[in-house]
């Protein structure tokens, strides 16, 4: 009876599949451990657990991650399997040899130096690379035992940097999210990394990446295009096939918790011994984790020069400095303790009175009440990190100050910065900027020192972390939904037979048809591209029909195409719809065009050509073309991203349009477009029938203005603005002559 009642429960709930969102990160949101061989699983506190946990215990979503230790006795590892799952838990066991390299080798000896801008401190190990390589791997197969269709995926952190593309390779059609916790550098020291391109590929099988901040957003696509022949638009990236959007998502914190926590009986008993403990002296607050990227030893030099350049402040302040220890195994990590304890030892010698000692040094960690106690009492928070992804100490302390009162100094260098610029910013490589700020916090009227602290306060608990996953996971459906409305279905064999139907049955047909990459291949050489005999005889028999009107709009210059098709009485644009051919052969040109932005893009354009071998520059009537297609694979993408940064000053200046084509970059009036060329052929009479095809982003101008009705095809691509494609250049013609021929076929 037992046994039929689960299969059938069984039955039920494979009948009612249910998406889910499986959360990936290096760390679960606990920590299990053994104590006298029993089990024991203590929850996180961390800010990226309290705001995920609205996700990961909801139904049957899920959180993939290493549990905290080593298990490789097969018992054990079951017992934690089955005690994490009532949690919405799944573990990924890793063995000592896998933490040591490809946790604390490649990813804190490579990823964290490089990505914090301290690349001296990063060693290149092989050995280390490939352990991150198994581990992301060992992490995708956890994945896709759980993964099913329709489910998402959202991984966390730069332990994982790979996992989304290879999640991607087996699943193309999943939807995966990535967020970045720390800073992406700068391109020119991300590519110092040996394998920099895989670990773009990696990030890149994203649908959504998320940073902290709009720089960090800059730089990875910096990173991407210069690096990889990624085109981008804004901040929306072509991979393939496929869109790729990078985004700024500024992380916030639980801040109601940390409010709240102000009330608690426990902290305010701390609160009042601390108070008692340091009377009338105000006090500085530091708190970090043990790393080269805080700031610490910048931090302590500064407040020696303040006690130094300001004796007025001996036994008035106090620096309170709690350091958590971290990674205190690795050398670099040692040599910095040793350093602060030095540091810190040497000031509180050399300005310590009978009753005083300036710094209070802790070198462990606190349980959350002594730590909001501290965030009560401290008049001055001091975060003054050399480099952070966001820095929720700066977020918390804001959250906890429920009077409005205290004053926050914060590194520029820190993500927060950028929503709470009403803190004291600094230089953190500026101990002298750091010692004025200390100066100003110490001193502040208590009527502007509240007006900072509201404005800080209402940031942190609007945005708040419930917010971040809120707004993050929105945005991920949003992406989805561009992705299948940009999406063209291929022209298959049912679908041809359509288009061929409503061809045969209409009276008045447009076929708008671009030239190079849609009517003919590439060439090297541009001159190259000329029709040949089975490209006129298509034409030819397309325009002898008069129910037709044909039209070649293309970049290509107006007197190219004279050349080409000055015999013949078909209807030409050229130049993307700057010149037009009339019916009498007459060629006429947009009226009201400018050419004085030319000279100072030409500049810019031939200084680029000066230094890549194979480019040339086409200059047309009223636009600038950079051809880079006979360049060195690579060299030409480089090169063509260096040009459009250059050019990207001058566009608003001068009015004009910056195109990113097929290894071809081209500036012209930003008025002159073929979507305004298409509304000018469409207004001339009622079309029953409309076949545009196109291959470039040039034609996409051509298919967003065209009527629902319209059949668009792109060719190449599935991404654009088009309904359909074709998968390459050779089937435009195949198209066309089995279209043309269904109507004979019929008459």
């Amino acid at each position: 009876m037992l046994s039929c009642y689960v299969e059938n429960h069984i039955v039920q709930k494979r009948e009612i599949k249910v998406s889910k969102t499986i959360i990936v990160s290096n760390r679960l949101p606990v920590k299990a451990s053994y104590k006298s061989g029993k089990l024991e699983i203590k929850q996180s506190e961390g800010g990226l657990a309290t705001g995920l946990g609205s996700i990961y215990k909801q139904g049957n979503n899920i959180w993939i991650g290493w549990p905290g230790l080593e298990v490789e006795n097969d018992k054990e590892q079951h017992e934690i399997i089955d005690k994490l799952s009532d949690l919405n838990l799944v573990p990924v066991f890793l063995n000592e040899d896998q933490i040591k390299g490809y946790y604390e080798g490649f990813s804190n000896e490579v990823l964290w130096p490089v990505f914090h801008y301290l690349s001296p401190y990063a060693k290149y190990d092989y050995n280390n690379w490939i352990s991150y390589v198994e581990v992301n791997k060992l992490f995708r197969d956890v994945v896709m035992q759980h993964l099913e269709p329709g489910d998402t995926v959202w991984v966390h952190d730069y332990q994982l940097l790979l996992l989304p593309g290879l999640i991607r390779l087996e699943q193309s059609n999943v939807s995966i999210a990535f967020f970045n916790h720390i800073p992406f550098p700068s391109q020119e020291l991300f590519r110092l990394i040996p394998w920099r391109e895989e670990i773009l590929q990696g990030m890149l099988g994203a649908d959504l990446l998320g940073f902290h901040t709009f720089d960090d957003v800059r730089h990875f696509i910096s990173a991407a295009t210069h690096l990889l022949p990624v085109h981008v638009d804004a901040n929306r990236l072509k991979v393939g096939n496929r869109l790729v959007v990078a985004e700024p998502f500024p992380m916030g914190m639980d801040s109601e918790k940390f409010s709240k926590l102000g009330d608690n009986p426990k902290v305010k008993s701390i609160v009042a011994k601390l108070k008692d403990n340091f009377k009338d002296k105000k006090l500085v607050l530091s708190i970090d984790r043990l790393d080269y990227s805080k700031g610490i030893i910048e931090r302590l030099n500064a407040f020696e020069l303040l006690l130094e350049k300001n004796p007025e402040y001996i036994e008035k302040i106090n620096l309170y400095m709690i350091v958590v220890p971290s990674r205190d195994t690795v050398e670099q990590y040692k040599i910095l303790k040793d350093d602060i304890d030095r540091l810190v030892g040497h000031i509180n010698a050399r300005f310590r009175t009978f009753s005083w000692h300036p710094i209070a040094y802790f070198y462990h960690g606190y349980p959350i009440e002594i730590v909001s106690a501290l965030y009560n009492v401290a008049d001055v928070c001091l975060v003054t990190p050399m480099r952070d992804g966001m820095n929720l100490v700066s977020k918390e302390y804001v959250a906890s100050r429920n009077d409005n009162s205290g004053v926050l100094i914060l590194s520029e260098m820190a993500g927060a910065s950028k929503e709470l610029n009403d803190a004291l910013l600094v230089n953190p490589n500026s101990i002298n900027d750091i010692r004025k700020a200390l100066i100003k916090a110490l001193n502040m009227p208590r009527e502007e020192m509240e007006e900072r602290m509201k404005a800080m306060r209402a940031v942190v608990f609007k945005f708040n972390v419930k917010h971040w996953v809120r707004i993050f996971m929105a945005r991920l459906q949003d992406i989805k939904k561009m992705q299948a409305a940009t999406r063209a279905k291929l022209v298959s064999e049912d679908l041809l037979k359509h288009i061929s139907d409503r061809y045969a049955s209409a009276s008045n047909r447009l076929l708008l048809l671009d030239y190079d990459g849609t009517l003919v291949d590439f060439k090297k050489e541009i001159d190259d591209a000329a029709p040949d005999q089975e490209l006129y005889d298509l034409l030819d028999e397309i325009n002898a029909d008069e129910k037709n009107q044909l039209v070649i709009i293309s970049g290509r210059k107006h007197t190219t195409l004279d050349k080409w098709f000055g015999g013949r009485d078909y209807d030409l644009i050229a130049e993307h719809g700057a010149w037009r051919r009339r019916k009498d052969g007459q060629w006429e040109q947009r009226p009201g065009l400018s050419t004085k932005w030319k000279p100072t893009i030409l500049r810019l354009m031939e200084d680029v050509t000066d230094k890549t071998p194979g480019s040339f520059i086409e200059e047309k009537s009223y636009s600038l073309a950079w051809h880079y297609r006979k360049v060195q694979e690579g060299l030409g993408d480089l090169r063509a991203n260096e040009l459009m940064d250059a050019l990207s000053y001058h566009l608003n200046a001068f009015g004009i349009k910056l195109l990113d084509g097929d290894k071809v970059v081209e500036v012209k009036n930003a008025e002159v477009n073929k979507g305004v060329a298409t509304l000018n052929v469409l207004h001339q009479k009622d079309f029953d029938f409309i076949l545009s095809i196109g291959d470039d982003r040039t034609d996409e101008d051509m298919f967003k203005v065209l009527p629902s009705k319209a059949v668009s095809i792109k060719v190449g691509s599935n991404v654009s603005a088009a309904k359909f494609y074709l998968e390459q250049q050779g089937d435009v013609r195949k198209f066309l002559k089995e279209v043309v021929a269904y109507e004979t076929k019929l008459a």
